[in-house]
């Protein structure tokens, strides 16, 4: 029976925007370098194959590196979630203690959070869970 998967992996990406410096960065090779000719407008990542600008070339935990197209991109990978420190922190020591996500927002409509981190939680509540299910990135300071 065939069942369906999502990917729960987190990794690191970037897009290619065909500059020199990522182009050093990622020792990509030239088609024409590998051929013996003149300079030529293909590129190619050691062991993933040809990219092209607009590609994205993701980073595993072992440092390799793998081309992937744009449109796979877009439709296999999101974001992860960007939340305040001070909800990070929250989520953080709920795990810890091995509390649950339900016990997060219970306590936010308790009103056990400062007003400002409760507000934030309520008014994103998707965002919160999203963080607690996926991992997520705290938002830099302003």
């Amino acid at each position: 029976m065939i069942k369906i998967y999502c990917k729960t992996a987190t990794i690191n990406a970037e897009q290619f925007d065909g500059s020199d410096n990522m182009v050093n960065k990622y020792e990509l090779i030239d088609a024409g370098t590998m051929l013996g000719t003149h300079h030529s407008p293909e590129l190619y990542l050691t062991g993933s194959g040809k990219i092209n600008v607009g590609d994205w070339i993701a980073t595993g935990v072992n440092g390799e590196h793998w081309a992937i197209a744009d449109e796979v991109f877009k439709k296999t990978y999101a974001e992860l979630s960007v939340i305040p420190e001070n909800v990070a922190y929250i989520i953080k020591q709920a795990k810890k203690g091995d509390y649950k996500l339900g016990w997060v927002f219970h306590a936010t409509y308790l009103g056990l959070w400062r007003v400002s981190v409760g507000n934030w939680i309520r008014t994103h509540a998707d965002t919160v869970a999203r963080a607690w299910l996926d991992g997520y990135t705290v938002e830099e300071d302003k």
